[in-house]
């Protein structure tokens, strides 16, 4: 045992360390991979060392086989997903999490159940079962919660799931959520072999909670859902961690549910919106329909040869990459053209926005993929000082974080939302496939100002045009 308490030192060391790591793009990947190693130093000597009453696990066969299985789909899954359902993909396996958080809680609520003497209608529990069903109980709820709610952003993500609202729903949602806490609160007092169903109660009422708790909050709002989801998952591991006493759980479901906690709140500051209206505003869900009808006169285009000629002869050119850009799978064409134009003397840089694309860092993976320097990524407060000496804004898919209205529109349901001041360049070039309103579904006054030109097209092959004809010149 003092072996495999050294074992989880080491673990949480590493769980730190990548944690910190991951904090900037240049060791997130090697941050990763000593994190995944000290999971599985963890793991194995969880497997071969822990004792309880004495005895060692057994089942070895059945334990190496699910972990056997269960590499070979992750490792297969990320493997083969796409650019463009990586937010998706992010969101399934945070839903796995939160369920095996769950299946915990239930296994070892089991257990208490074992315990029990029959036909005894008093209080059953143990010494020490109150506390531990608690701990059984939240690592219940919020596992629950995390797996339903992961599995409809899921849903919503890939498209197979619309947001769904109905007048009540938020009150009933509150209600639902008090009803489980009452019933929680009455286990953790009164539990005997008579009420050992209303768990199970707790458990179908919290999965319902996720389910509505999601299903109303608009597309623009995913990346802060996923964040807080991950967050609940983390607080559901550290409960396992809890029961186990295994101090390598609870140091990572801590680390996660804090980390997810702080991201979670840097994005609403980043929408500047505060996480109740998150939860409850419905961003996205009805932003079409909300806000005064402005008309907005007509846009202009530009021909591939003009976008060419005004970028090739530039002296300062950003790149604002949007979801657009992953759709298109366009990232390497992106850095094949920032290349082209940094031999010719063009300064490129690349302006990113904390809300970009379906998920926390969606734009930094997606560059990264393409070997793009990490010196040429600016974070919004760095880009918007920028642009004002900037020759040519390049916008690439991106819609609501460019948007002028966050700034001069009170009536918009993104006023107030900090953007990418791209409006403040000399030329601003939008490639779109046309003039659909972004996922927030508003309308950009951007794309009808006097010095925005629109480049519509299939990312990927304007890009591979626009390198083409500046070969040419």
């Amino acid at each position: 045992m003092q072996l495999l308490a050294v074992i989880y030192i080491i673990a949480a060391v590493t769980f730190i360390l990548g944690l910190k790591m991951l904090s900037h793009p240049a060791t997130a990947r090697k941050g990763n991979l000593i994190a995944a190693a000290g999971m599985a130093i963890a793991i194995i000597g969880t497997i071969f060392l822990y004792e309880h009453d004495g005895r060692n696990l057994h089942n070895y066969t059945w334990m190496f086989a699910a972990i056997i299985i269960g590499s070979a789909i992750g490792t297969l899954a990320a493997k083969k997903v796409k650019m463009t359902a990586m937010p998706e993909m992010v969101s399934l396996f945070n839903g796995m999490g939160g369920a095996c958080a769950a299946l915990i809680s239930i296994s070892e609520f089991q257990d208490i159940g074992i315990e029990a003497a029959p036909g005894l209608h008093i209080n059953i529990l143990p010494e020490g079962g109150q506390s531990r069903l608690l701990i059984i109980l939240l690592g219940l709820i919020i596992g629950s919660v995390s797996f339903a709610g992961s599995i409809i952003a899921w849903g919503k993500l890939n498209s197979r799931i619309k947001d769904f609202a109905f007048k009540g729903q938020h009150l009933l949602n509150i209600l639902l959520l008090i009803a489980i806490l009452f019933v929680a609160a009455y286990l953790v007092f009164n539990i005997n072999d008579g009420n050992f169903y209303l768990f199970y109660f707790v458990f179908a009422a919290s999965l319902l909670y996720g389910i509505l708790f999601v299903f109303p909050i608009g597309g623009a709002d995913m990346p802060v859902v996923i964040s807080l989801l991950n967050s609940f998952t983390g607080v559901a591991a550290a409960c396992g961690g809890f029961l186990y006493d295994n101090k390598a759980m609870l140091t990572g479901g801590i680390l996660v549910g804090s980390a997810g906690t702080l991201l979670t709140v840097l994005m609403c500051k980043a929408m500047n919106r505060s996480l109740t209206n998150v939860l409850i505003g419905s961003f996205g869900a009805s932003a079409a329909t909300t806000g005064t009808k402005k008309e907005h006169g007509a846009y202009k285009e530009i021909s591939l040869s003009d976008a060419a000629m005004v970028m090739a002869y530039a002296h300062k050119v950003m790149i604002v990459p949007g979801y657009g850009l992953a759709v298109a799978q366009a990232q390497h064409a992106c850095h094949d053209l920032e290349k082209l134009l940094a031999e010719k003397g063009v300064d490129v840089k690349y302006a990113i926005h904390p809300v970009a694309g379906r998920m926390p860092g969606h734009m930094n993976v997606l560059l990264a993929e393409a070997d793009v320097s990490y010196d040429n990524l600016l974070e919004m407060e760095e880009a918007n000082e920028e642009f004002s000496s900037t020759d040519v804004v390049l916008v690439l898919g991106a819609n609501d974080v460019v948007n002028p209205a966050a700034k001069n529109d009170p009536a918009s349901p993104i006023y107030g939302m900090p953007i990418l001041e791209v409006e403040l360049a000399k030329t601003c070039i939008v490639n779109k496939r046309s003039m659909k309103p972004g996922y927030a579904g508003i309308e950009n006054d951007l794309f009808f100002r006097p010095k925005t030109s629109m480049l519509f097209g299939d990312a990927k092959k304007v890009l591979q045009d626009l390198i083409g004809e500046i070969k040419n010149m």
